[in-house]
């Protein structure tokens, strides 16, 4: 008789992620900083510097988000079709 403990569905999906978790975190604290300054920059000031500074740091996030969503419609899920 077979003496392994069956399979639950946290070991086998540690098992199938190649990522750690150290791996996954950099991005996302990068960019909640980056937003975080953009308000803070927003907030400090209206005019000048601070305005193409708070512009610019809540367009990258943004920007990345469109991009990892139109990556992710365009992939084909694992159930068939598309996503």
């Amino acid at each position: 008789m077979n003496s392994l403990p069956p399979k639950t569905a946290q070991s086998s999906f540690a098992a199938s992620s190649p990522r750690s978790c150290v791996a996954v975190w950099p991005w996302p604290i990068a960019l909640g900083g980056l937003t975080t300054f953009g308000l803070l920059s927003a907030l400090l000031g209206q005019h000048g510097i601070w305005l193409a500074l708070s512009w610019g740091s809540l367009s990258i996030p943004l920007v990345v988000t469109v991009v990892c969503l139109i990556r992710a419609w365009s992939r084909p899920s694992s159930k068939g079709g598309l996503s």
